[in-house]
């Protein structure tokens, strides 16, 4: 549902009545992890996906039977080659959906649109399994710990959901968390979907040349905040790069020391110079991030390697450092090195291989939370 903030949001502040249906669960192949939606308002319009399109118009009905009845329901769909007609997941897998319906001024639910469409870190847990008076019943959860709305089964299933929603919050996730009626952990009784809110994550791009303002394009693209960082004011400049949603003039690794990154953090150093590659990379490889890479030729990435080691940078550092940058693709151009660096970033991301899907046995779709490559 808060993958469709921004657009629930202004459903909402038109006074618009309409029904989610949201992915809950999954099982094999399935092609949309928790959390992916589809929305319908009352005249019929659609937003989302909850599928890739297998079974978006059985979806779409349901969403409707949920505007009609006021009533939250869930389905699973899987996968059934008897009839080339009917409903199911042509990937193999399963997916189990929860529809309800919401009403303009359910102040728990705008509150969660609204503070998701602003760009501010929220959790909604909401009930995914369980008595049919609890299904779809919601909390809200904020990083201080404040909370609105309720679940339905008492004071202690709520006290016992707020840790827990607010653990999946810090750790940017959205997942399942089972509990009993009662409030206490034993498994069985309720099933709670809590889906994060938070903001993008970064791309930090070091260097502005024209590699650079394709990659920036690129991570725009797959949702990033991204940032070029140049020392040289000539070339760091709005003009060069109108996608950039922040540019920085100034030494690469001052400003890294001054700024914050994390765990999603992505950096890309694509200036290929010594004098600011090796006091950046030192910087960059002590630091929380996603993903450190560093253009140039093998030779380059030789003569890097050996002045970082004279810097101080030890052997556990430098095998965080993918150098050269990006997958072997044969790019040639600015826009198709962009590709094969958003491709090694993604590949590590999600735990792929980098490999062509022809040929190999391994599943196209892994499952919410598979440990990621190291």
């Amino acid at each position: 549902m808060l993958d469709l903030a921004a657009a629930l949001h202004g459903w909402a502040e038109e006074g618009r009545d309409f029904a989610v249906a949201t992915v809950v669960g999954v099982g094999g192949s399935a092609p949309r992890p928790p959390g992916a939606a589809l929305a319908v308002d009352a005249d019929g319009t659609v937003i989302g996906s909850v599928s890739g399109g297998c079974v978006e118009g059985a979806v779409y009905d349901l969403c409707q039977q949920a505007l009609r009845d006021g009533e939250a329901l869930t389905e699973r769909f899987g996968y059934s080659d008897e009839d080339a007609f009917a409903v199911g997941l042509t990937c193999g897998g399963t997916i189990d959906v929860l529809v309800v319906p919401y009403s303009a001024g359910r102040s728990v639910h705008d509150a969660a649109l609204s503070a998701a469409a602003r760009g501010e870190p929220v959790a909604l847990a909401r009930v995914a399994r369980g008595p049919d008076g609890l299904l779809g019943r919601s909390l809200l959860v904020r990083p201080d710990g404040s909370y609105e709305g309720h679940l339905g089964g008492g004071a202690e299933l709520d006290r016992t959901a707020r840790p827990e929603a607010l653990a999946l919050l810090e750790a940017g996730r959205t997942g399942t968390v089972e509990l009993s009626e009662d409030g206490t952990h034993c498994p069985g009784g309720v099933t709670l979907l809590v889906e994060s809110a938070v903001p993008p994550p970064r791309m930090v791009v070091f260097g502005a040349i024209d590699f650079a303002a394709a990659l920036v394009r690129t991570g725009r693209f797959l949702g990033y905040h991204v940032t070029v960082c140049d020392a040289r004011p000539v070339f760091a400049t709005r003009a060069r790069f109108p996608d950039a949603d922040e540019i920085v003039v100034d030494w690469p690794d001052r400003y890294l020391r001054r700024t914050v990154t994390d765990d999603r953090t992505v950096l890309c150093v694509l200036t290929h110079d010594a004098k600011f590659d090796v006091p950046l990379l030192r910087e960059a490889l002590r630091r929380p991030a996603a993903y450190i890479g560093a253009m140039g030729s093998r030779r380059t990435h030789e003569d890097r390697e050996r002045r970082l080691r004279e810097a101080g940078v030890g052997e556990r550092e430098l095998a965080r450092l993918r150098s050269p940058i990006g997958l072997d693709l044969g790019a040639r151009t600015p826009e198709e090195t962009a590709v094969s660096i958003a491709a090694e970033i993604i590949a590590q991301r999600h735990g792929g291989t980098g490999s062509p899907l022809t040929g190999t046995a391994a599943p196209i779709h892994r499952r919410h939370g598979q440990p990621q490559m190291a």
